[in-house]
């Protein structure tokens, strides 16, 4: 399968800059997945096309402060820096995604806005990517970040942050600290639809998966199976594991909350039905009913969904609308299938909907 076979036609006025207006007010597409049937909505009519009893699944990871700047001490040019995540149990050294990454070599010092330093370090993996350690002579913590860094708008939102995106690039619910771009889908929710949701009988949980601008980066591969994808981490408390395996178990469907809590819900399905697969081939007894999907714990997952794929767990999506040959494009097209997504996205530039991160939102069941 080609990444060409996952592009679309998409005026660049149609990207949106900005958030809405008012937060929930956005335009709602219903897609069925099953016929590629679309319906118009808005985002108000939610509670109203979701069945009672279904149990919707959040990401609540909370955007960091990850794009920072630094002064490069030999020449005082100015550097970006986005900061993924740690690689040391003390929170000195640091993986960050650098623009003109093969300029930034090991020795560099960069001087940050409250007068750190951070020195370019080798890490095995990083030569030849656009990736790079920071090594600091203190932990590195949420403070820091806080003091010295920037809300990391996505790349196709041509501007710098302001503090509106202080308060509209992080979700109404996100509590867990981590991510370097927003779980964007979750945008959409405000508290008084949340409590509509409660109100209609849905039922609602949480994960965590702390979203890393892997998810930016473009597939390079011309043919898509060749693409290997980045790692994240998710964590599936246990009361949000005996919930997804109790409305299983009762029929109910579960409807994840973007393309992250659908990568931790399937990441976390394959790792058990292969735990179970093994402890069935030791085990000569018959095997019984299944009773449960996933398990509670942490673990990590570098997931590639694209079509072809067989969903265990989610039977249905909320989402954004996606960039045009991405990872998660190939992810919403193997949910309901490339066709259809195709069409639908068509449908949604001709109805001016608005695009990816702070755009309009889609529901597929």
């Amino acid at each position: 399968m080609l990444t060409s076979d996952f592009n679309f036609d998409l005026p660049e006025e149609l990207i949106a800059q900005h958030p809405s207006g008012e937060r929930g007010q956005d335009k709602l597409m219903l897609l069925n997945r099953q016929t590629g049937a679309v319906e118009h909505h808005m985002m108000d009519d939610l509670p109203d096309l979701i069945q009672p009893g279904t149990l919707m699944v959040f990401n609540n990871s909370r955007v960091r402060r990850a794009r920072v700047y630094g002064i490069k001490e030999t020449t005082g040019r100015e550097q970006e820096f986005m900061f993924l995540n740690t690689i040391d149990r003390e929170c000195t050294v640091w993986n960050t995604m650098v623009k003109s990454a093969k300029k930034q070599k090991p020795g560099m010092r960069y001087k940050f806005p409250d007068g750190t330093i951070g020195t370019i370090i080798d890490v095995a993996g990083n030569v030849g990517t656009e990736f790079r350690a920071l090594k600091f002579d203190f932990a590195i913590n949420e403070d820091w970040f806080e003091r010295n860094g920037h809300i990391p708008l996505p790349p196709y939102i041509k501007r710098g942050d302001t503090e509106e995106d202080s308060e509209r690039y992080q979700n109404v619910y996100a509590t867990d600290t981590g991510s370097a771009a927003c779980p964007t889908a979750g945008l959409h929710f405000t508290e008084k639809m949340l409590a509509r949701l409660d109100a209609a009988g849905i039922e609602r949980c949480f994960v965590t998966l702390h979203v890393g601008l892997g998810t930016f980066l473009p597939v390079r591969e011309t043919e898509i199976e060749n693409h290997k994808m980045h790692e994240e981490w998710y964590t599936i408390p246990p009361e949000t594991a005996e919930a997804i395996n109790r409305a299983k178990r009762e029929g109910r469907p579960i409807l994840a909350v973007g393309t992250t809590s659908v990568r931790t819900l399937e990441s976390a399905g394959q790792a058990f039905a292969a735990e179970v697969a093994t402890a069935a081939g030791k085990d000569s007894g018959t095997a019984s009913a299944q009773t449960e999907w996933v398990k509670a714990g942490t673990s990590s997952t570098s997931i590639f969904m694209y079509p072809g794929f067989k969903f265990k767990v989610v039977d249905q999506m909320f989402t954004n609308f996606h960039t045009p040959e991405s990872t998660l494009i190939m992810l919403v097209s193997a949910f309901a299938g490339r066709d259809n997504i195709l069409n639908a996205y068509k449908t949604a530039v001709d109805n001016r909907y608005r695009f990816f991160s702070y755009g309009d939102c889609m529901f597929i069941r």
